[in-house]
Formats: structure tokens, C-alpha cells, sequence
């Protein structure tokens, strides 16, 4: 699916639509530096029953959990800043991945050999004042 977004006011409509869509829970993202994938991820949460104004970027803490209204857990990865897989190792990745629980990564590609074979993966492109979303569900 490909969706073209003009104006941040249509992210709320992107967000229902995914969480709707596609089981999956395990959702990488990938896009250049401010592409858009934290602010997205917000509106993810939100759909989900988070608030908001909690989620932030886990570049330093490399993992940011959320908690919804139904008590259910969410677990936000950024990668950006890990030099090699093992530090996805020694932080336990695969207790979250194989959680059943929503995990968000950003920057995946620095971990690619760990992610699970079932996920969604979401590009973000910026071009001049739109962002163009391609969504892409993987089965393996």
C-alpha cells in the first residue's frame, strides 16, 4: 500500500487504518532523519490508547514502553546509535520482539539479521511538503 500524506492533520486517519488493517505487531520503520517516524509512531500510540504528549524518541535509551488505556504494553526501539547487534542482544531484544506485544523500531537496518520473519515494514519518504508512506507487510 503507498498512501501520500500532505498535511500532518491526515496521520490520525493513517494510524486507524493501519492499526485496522494488519495484525502485525512488529512494525519497522525506515526513512532518513526526520523523515517523520517518531511523529507517526505518536499517532500510532494514540491510536492505540496512549497518550501522546509520552512518546518520545528512545535514541538514547534505545527502548521507551507505553502503556494504553487497556493496559496493554508498547515497546519503542531506536536504533540509530548502536554500533553492531550485539547491543540488541545484551538489551534482550528478542523478549520484546517475541512478546506478542506493538513494537515500534526505527532505524531497523542497523539490526537487520534480528528482526522476526513476520512484521510490517513502513518507508517514509519526505519529498518537498508530503511525506509518501509505503506499507509493506512481510509473511515469510
Amino acid at each position: 500500500m503507498r498512501v501520500i500524506i500532505n498535511s500532518i492533520e491526515e496521520l490520525p486517519d493513517l494510524a486507524a487504518k493501519i492499526t485496522k488493517a494488519y495484525s502485525n505487531k512488529v512494525i519497522a520503520f525506515y526513512g532518513e532523519m526526520s523523515a517523520g517516524k517518531t511523529t507517526f509512531i505518536k499517532y500510532l500510540c494514540q491510536e492505540l490508547g496512549v497518550d501522546p504528549s509520552l512518546v518520545n524518541s528512545p535514541t538514547y535509551s534505545m527502548v521507551n514502553e507505553y502503556e494504553t488505556r487497556g493496559d496493554q504494553l508498547i515497546f519503542h526501539f531506536d536504533f540509530y546509535r548502536i554500533k553492531d547487534e550485539n547491543e540488541a542482544y545484551d538489551m534482550g531484544y528478542e523478549n520484546y520482539f517475541y512478546s506478542n506485544h506493538y513494537c515500534f523500531i526505527e532505524w531497523p537496518e542497523k539490526i537487520t539479521n534480528l528482526l522476526p520473519e513476520k512484521l510490517l515494514r513502513i518507508h517514509i519518504e519526505s519529498e518537498a511538503n508530503m511525506r509518501i508512506f509505503t506499507i509493506e507487510e512481510i509473511k515469510s
